[in-house]
């Protein structure tokens, strides 16, 4: 059974070892990105959980103004749990459970808990070989991102909620 909460500092270690299981080389989030995305926006670090194992997260801040090439932003700088936009960093499933339709899940109970805290804006950035996964879940194409992070191509993406 597919379980939701908000992350605890004691669940930093297994979601990095998902994270760098997940992604490849430098995209992956460094242990101390992640304990610190939990100590400072818990409400927008969202795990799911099957059997009482954690399989997946999603992570994010807040902002006034989004910039999504900025890559202080990944370490909270200008998060403003206030503001209206959501900026995901992180959507994460471990490849031993992939192809279970967790994302969706994922996302879909993340984006409600979104709109019952009143944020209307959800972006995020991802691979190309993501976008039409995205686009299934309702986000629309933005552009080519100017990122580099980790060398990779990004692409921008969001869904008004």
């Amino acid at each position: 059974m597919n379980e939701f909460r908000n992350a605890k500092p004691s669940d930093a270690a297994r979601c990095f070892e998902i994270e760098t299981n997940a992604y490849e080389g430098d995209e992956a989030a460094t242990l101390e990105k992640i304990s610190k995305r939990i100590e400072v926006y818990p409400v927008g670090f969202l795990i799911l959980t099957v059997g009482g194992e954690i399989v997946g997260f999603v992570n994010s801040g807040c902002a006034h103004e989004v910039e999504m090439c900025d890559e202080e932003f990944k370490e909270l700088v200008g998060h403003d749990p206030n503001a209206p936009n959501v900026v995901i960093m992180s959507v994460v499933v471990d490849p031993a459970h992939q192809g279970k339709g967790l994302s969706r899940a994922l996302m879909a109970e993340f984006e409600e808990r979104m709109r019952r805290m009143g944020k209307c804006t959800i972006y995020l950035m991802c691979k190309e070989h993501h976008v039409a996964l995205y686009e299934r879940f309702g986000y629309a194409y933005l552009r080519p991102s100017n990122s580099e992070h980790g060398g990779m191509t990004w692409h921008e993406m969001s869904m008004e909620l």
